[in-house]
Order: C-alpha cells, then structure tokens, then sequence
C-alpha cells in the first residue's frame, strides 16, 4: 500500500518546468481508486502531499477515515481482522502505518523546483532526492558551481 501511496503522491510532478496532473480518470481505474471522482481523489492527494510537506497539521485527514472499521472474526487460529474502508480511507491509513513504522522516511524530494515525494528506505534515512541520477545530480552540480563561483 505505501508504493500505493508514493504513487499518489507524485501525480504532480514538474516536466519540462511546469506542474502537470497526472491524476485522471485512467490513473484511478489503472489503480483501482474505487467510485472516487477524479475531484475527490485530488483533494486527498493535495491534502496528503501538504501533510508530508508539514504545511497542515495531519488532524485535516481525519474526515477520510469516517467509516472505516476493522471487524474481528474468530477463526481456527485465532483471531482475524477484516478492514472496512473505501479508497481514500486505505490511502490515510498507508500514511499512518509509514508514519508508525519508518518516521520521517516519506518526505518532499529536498530539490525545490521537484514535487516529488520519496520513501527512503536506505539503512541510513538520509536519502533527500526523489531520484539521484536527476534531482540529486542536479541540486550537487548546482552547489558545485555555486562554490565555485564564490571561490573563483
């Protein structure tokens, strides 16, 4: 569910220099986002990536998760649990088990001009770009430069 997630995420990134949407009605059935229009499915988008941002306080994915149960059931091993959510639900509760099981790992690529999102699963957690033969070879040649400048 957090590839899921990441993919959501990253449905506005920047080509070319602009903002592009990727979100539409083929992305939703490519990933089988349910009955959601394409306008509500943005609106949980928009409202995740600025949670991840830390721009909004999380309390404004509270509404997504109105009836949304888990409902036990006893079986030959014991107990099992089914959930019951729809979509947008299961995308706020994807954040909320990275959130618990890797802090801080689901984070902005740290190049300014890109609005992608990373999950850095490196042993370290120091990963800061969405892709370093992109963002990240960019925002080092731009520092090289920059240094260079002032030295030269």
């Amino acid at each position: 569910m957090s590839d899921l997630l990441l993919e959501l995420l990253n449905t506005t990134p920047v080509v070319e220099g602009v903002q592009t949407e990727l979100l539409d009605g083929r992305w939703m059935r490519d990933h089988a986002a349910g009955n959601q229009t394409v306008a509500d499915a943005r609106r949980l988008r928009d409202d995740l990536q600025r949670v991840v941002r830390g721009e909004v306080a999380p309390t404004v994915l509270a509404s997504y998760l109105r009836g949304a149960t888990r409902t036990p059931a006893v079986a030959d091993d014991g107990i099992t649990w089914t959930l019951n959510a729809d979509w947008p639900a299961r995308m706020v509760l994807a954040w909320g088990e990275l959130q618990a099981d890797m802090p801080g790992r689901l984070r902005p690529c740290a190049n300014d001009e890109c609005r992608l999102f990373l999950l850095d699963r490196s042993r370290s957690g120091t990963g800061r770009w969405c892709s370093m033969s992109e963002c990240g070879n960019r925002m080092k040649a731009r520092r090289h430069y920059s240094r260079a400048r002032r030295n030269g």
